[in-house]
């Protein structure tokens, strides 16, 4: 049973190469990014944007040889100075979609090589009815084909410790710092210069006192 929804501009119908060895069909559609096409809270496309696919869909023996390029523009921020990040991406990606018996067969063929471990087999596709989806295809091509730590340029400097200020705006931007060596003196001097007052004043006053008094 086709659990494809032919509506979605994603999926595609391959009903015309008739499962004829050689039948070739091109496609080339502009679709809108969907939900989650990139690393999440690193870099991604944005979703509902313009998505251009250009497709060859080649029949062979196993089923329908899928190999396309797909242009669009992510998104993301820069991890050392969190200023935007955006560019233009061209992805490349070949993808064979097995027709479902040709997908038994191919289990079949493959269980015992491999020791039986089921985690170690290698994900197949397949043609649901006459159409195929090609969104996980596109999300593995385009997330492999991402930076895992995007950055606004080569030799961005980051961010000031102190400030939070960017550093590649003014290469020259800097503190002066006390050395901490000597805070602790300046403290007692300061203390010193205070209780030297206290003294002082408390003197005067008791001076004035006596004056008053003659």
């Amino acid at each position: 049973m086709n659990r494809l929804d032919h509506r979605d501009p994603l999926v595609f119908d391959t009903h015309e190469l008739g499962r004829r060895p050689g039948a070739l069909r091109k496609v080339s559609r502009t679709v809108e990014a969907p939900e989650g096409l990139g690393i999440i809270d690193v870099i991604a496309v944005p979703e509902k944007s313009e998505l251009t696919l250009d497709l060859r869909l080649e029949s062979v023996v196993e089923g329908v040889l899928v190999t396309g390029t797909a242009e669009t523009m992510v998104e993301g921020e820069c991890v050392r100075c969190l200023e935007p990040v955006e560019f233009d991406l061209d992805v490349d990606f070949q993808e064979l979609y097995y027709y479902p018996e040709s997908d038994e067969r191919h289990r079949a063929r493959t269980a015992g090589t491999e020791d039986l471990e089921e985690d170690s087999e290698e994900e197949t596709y397949r043609l649901e009815g006459d159409y195929f989806d090609l969104q996980p295809v596109l999300r593995d091509a385009v997330v492999l084909a991402l930076p895992l730590q995007p950055v606004c340029q080569e030799d961005c400097l980051g961010l000031c410790s102190e400030c939070g200020a960017r550093l590649s705006d003014d290469p020259a931007h800097h503190h002066d710092a006390a050395d901490p060596r000597w805070a602790a003196l300046q403290g007692l001097s300061a203390a010193h210069g205070d209780e030297g007052d206290g003294i002082e004043n408390s003197g005067t006053r008791e001076g004035l006192a006596e004056n008053q008094e003659k």
